[in-house]
């Protein structure tokens, strides 16, 4: 098999807490991302989901070296990115681009959209020649679905699911090869949503792109996904294919997250089981022993205070070599059907 375009090893991402105003003393830390693993294969699109604070976009910040890791590595067609500096990163970061949450904030109101779009190829002018990049941007815009007369307008002029194609035509601007999209729909309404994801699924095929597409919605997430990760304070709980995620989930946070998607079906809303997770999130200053999921967990055990679980498939769902037999972080994972199966078309 070939090997994976990303490989995310063990990644750390702590922020010091100190007291004092000249003479600083650290007396804790943040833990907003606490040691992922995952691997990314060319072509495929990995999903990320996780409740607000879990620290997803703390990894795509880190993904993208807009954030250094404390720990870890980020392997990219086998180099680690974490070391770069100069050039050499400025090479790797036009084949990793991004596409931000907020399509409000992300694009200067002062600048015109071909300025926007066209700005990457100030830093990378091999990309496109100065008297060839009216004609690429005009390109792009036909290409995420908007008019090429629209360059010379200004972001205010557009509404936020056409600020977005913007947004995801300047981060195809230097043909990437990754592209990181952390919640790109979060901000828009539910129609313009699925427009702008069908327009995702769209561009991977014709560009041959690799995304990590981030979320908290996870019926969209199955959408465009091919594989799954679900996040918990800082670690990934959870991680496989979509239908063995979805209709096979083997971890507790997994069935909570899946028990809360809306259903449009009434008859199976009302014949689904409502998991209610008791208390809150526990504090990323004060992470949990063992388990840091037992807290708010009904299956939690003496075992899962002291023991750590590993993100692994569990040895007694190894066995059966079935969708149930994934990687997951719990002593005592076990699957159970949540959201109805999707019936074959």
């Amino acid at each position: 098999m070939a090997e994976p375009i990303l490989q995310v090893s063990g990644l750390v991402k702590h922020y010091p807490l100190t007291t004092g105003i000249l003479f600083k003393k650290q007396v804790g830390a943040v833990k907003a991302v606490d040691g992922v693993d995952f691997e990314l294969e060319q072509g495929e699109t990995l999903g990320i989901v996780g409740e607000s604070g879990c620290g997803k976009s703390t990894v795509a910040k880190m993904l993208v070296n807009l954030e250094k890791p404390t720990a870890g590595s980020i392997k990219y067609k086998g180099e680690d990115i974490t070391t770069l500096s100069g050039k050499a990163l400025r090479t790797v970061r036009r084949n990793i681009q991004m596409v931000f949450q907020d399509p409000y904030t992300s694009l200067n109101p002062r600048m015109t959209v071909g300025d926007i779009i066209g700005e990457p190829y100030d830093i990378h002018p091999e990309v496109a020649p100065k008297g060839d990049r009216r004609r690429k941007v005009q390109e792009l815009l036909d290409v995420v679905g908007l008019n090429p007369e629209y360059i010379n307008r200004y972001p205010h002029q557009f509404s936020g699911g056409q600020r977005q194609r913007i947004g995801i035509a300047r981060g195809l601007a230097l043909r990437p090869e990754i592209i990181v999209a952390d919640e790109p729909v979060s901000a828009l309404d539910v129609s313009i949503q699925a427009q702008v994801i069908n327009l995702l699924d769209r561009l991977q095929n014709d560009f041959d792109l690799s995304y990590i597409f981030i979320a908290h919605d996870l019926s969209i997430v199955r959408h465009i996904s091919d594989r799954v990760g679900v996040m918990y304070l800082g670690r990934i709980v959870e991680i496989g294919k979509d239908a063995e995620i979805y209709d096979h989930p083997t971890h507790p946070y997994t069935q909570a997250l899946l028990s809360a998607v809306p259903l449009p079906d009434p008859e199976a809303r009302e014949n689904r089981e409502r998991i209610i997770l008791a208390g809150d999130v526990p504090s990323p200053t004060n992470i949990p022993s063992g388990c840091r999921f037992r807290t708010r967990c009904w299956k939690a055990q003496d075992r899962c205070v002291h023991e750590v679980p590993l993100l692994a498939v569990p040895p007694h769902l190894r066995l059966l070599e079935g969708p149930q037999a994934h990687d997951s972080a719990c002593h005592f994972a076990e699957e159970k059907q949540v959201v109805p199966a999707e019936e074959p078309e």
